[in-house]
């Protein structure tokens, strides 16, 4: 089996697990997975990631206050009130249920700035697709350490409260939510488009 060929049947392997095993993941394996997202691509190579290990009552913290946002947004969008409850409990399960959580923030620290709207925002652009990169790194990585995994953007909607829930930098911007655990479950294969609906030769 070629390397590209393993690589593949990885990609190919890989879920969006969301239920998962009372089983702790050992710290090893952290460090492996979390060194796998440090060694990501990033513009200028300035890698504007910071990783955020949420174990324990900080999860709690955690999914509390991105519930009450949620709970505050859903009421403020007129939802009935026994569908916003069922919504923030199905959330804070989500992050309460795996034994770790990995919160990806993004920082613009070290990224270069200029005068004009145009190239500020593709700074920033080519900040958050250098996280988003890190986050794929932690996902194969989670995916070869024999984990399951889930990818979620839900701290886009509720940075501030994540920040202040876990007493993050000001300037460290949270952007996706990494389940982490044991699987529970096999989900099972999800479609794609086809090579061809996606490529454009020239």
């Amino acid at each position: 089996m070629t390397s590209t060929t393993a690589l593949l049947d990885l990609l190919r392997r890989r879920r969006s697990v969301r239920r998962f095993a009372d089983t702790p993941l050992d710290s090893a394996g952290l460090g492996r997975v979390l060194e796998a997202a440090r060694l990501a691509p990033s513009a200028h190579n300035r890698q504007p990631w910071r990783f955020v290990v949420v174990q324990g009552e900080a999860r709690a913290r955690l999914a509390e206050a991105m519930a009450a946002r949620l709970r505050a947004d859903r009421m403020a969008d007129g939802a009935a009130l026994e569908v916003v409850e069922a919504d923030a409990a199905r959330s804070r399960e989500r992050l309460t249920q795996p034994p770790v959580v990995i919160l990806i923030c993004l920082t613009m620290e070290a990224m270069d700035r200029y005068p004009d709207a145009r190239r500020l925002q593709a700074e920033r652009l080519m900040a958050v697709q250098s996280v988003a990169m890190a986050g794929e790194n932690l996902l194969l990585a989670a995916a070869a350490e024999g984990w399951g995994a889930c990818w979620m953007c839900a701290p886009l909607f509720a940075g501030e409260e994540a920040r202040r829930a876990l007493a993050l930098p000001d300037d460290w911007e949270p952007q996706g939510l990494v389940l982490l655990g044991q699987a529970a479950e096999q989900p099972a294969p999800r479609g794609r488009l086809s090579l061809e609906d996606v490529t454009a030769w020239r």
